[in-house]
């Protein structure tokens, strides 16, 4: 009878743990607005849900000056994504307009504010480099590592992919090659549409939902409503699809961080248009 109890209550604890697991998609919602009074504000979001990966949502008045700081141990990622400014880099000067990607890489004195009487948000995306990380930079192209990266999406080459629908749009914003075991790219359609279910035990996986986002994000058993401004967690090695309903917008940013750099082979399932 000891055995039988026993027994019946590993089975009912572990299914009380999968349900727990599988019932989750951890999201936050990015608040864009500054106070009055205020200059500036940081937020860290999604904490310690990806072990060696820091997400801040920065939001920044046109009184304020970002000095961009250059690290042996991380590399950062600004995604621009609401607001119009301007970026200085030695000699040269970029637009920062909504939807703009920026890697400092190895270049050093660069700054960036908002135009006058507007505000900038940015996500921004801070990795940190393993000994391994280290040596594998040492093999990617020079101009990956050594110039500034700056970009906006649509400017980005797009790319096919079996689970996706033919009017579906997906564009990679980051390709590997940069930044040791992390991808970026967007996916954009109108509704009804969707991702087909699918699964990746080799990579952690961020969403950001862009402008007009509006969405739903299914992991496992959990399903949850993905809006504009807000960044979710999709559990790893879980079956996740995404879906979109008559006449609205999906309109998001895929984060992809991988456990090792085999598990890159990933990215081959994305089929580059030539455009």
């Amino acid at each position: 009878m000891r055995t039988t109890y026993i027994s019946t209550f590993l089975v009912a604890l572990l299914f009380s743990f999968s349900f727990v697991f599988s019932q989750e998609i951890p999201i936050e919602f990015l608040s864009m607005d500054l106070k009055s009074n205020q200059k500036e504000q940081n937020k860290e979001i999604l904490i310690n849900e990806i072990d060696g990966v820091k997400s801040e949502h920065i939001t920044i008045s046109s009184s304020v000056t970002k000095k961009v700081k250059i690290s042996k141990s991380h590399k950062t990622i600004y995604l621009f994504i609401k607001g119009y400014g301007k970026l200085t880099s030695g000699d040269k000067t970029y637009d920062i307009v909504p939807e703009t990607i920026m890697l400092p890489n190895n270049v050093k004195n660069i700054s960036f504010k908002p135009l006058n009487n507007d505000t900038l948000d940015y996500i921004k995306i801070t990795v940190l480099q393993t000994q391994l990380d280290k040596e594998d930079i040492k093999t990617f192209p020079t101009e990956n590592i050594n110039t500034i990266y700056f970009k906006k999406f649509t400017d980005c080459k797009s790319y096919t992919e079996p689970i996706k629908s033919p009017q579906t749009t997906s564009r990679t914003i980051l390709p590997n090659k940069y930044i040791p075991r992390v991808a970026m790219g967007t996916v954009k359609t109108i509704g009804p549409d969707q991702v087909g279910a699918h699964e990746h035990a080799m990579l952690e996986q961020l969403f950001l939902g862009l402008k007009d986002n509006q969405t739903i994000v299914y992991a496992d058993d959990a399903t949850v409503d993905f809006p504009e401004y807000s960044l979710l967690h999709i559990p790893r090695g879980s079956s996740h699809s995404v879906s979109v309903k008559a006449n609205n917008e999906m309109y998001y940013v895929w984060m992809d961080f991988f456990v090792d750099k085999d598990g890159e082979a990933w990215l081959k399932t994305h089929n580059t248009k030539e455009e």
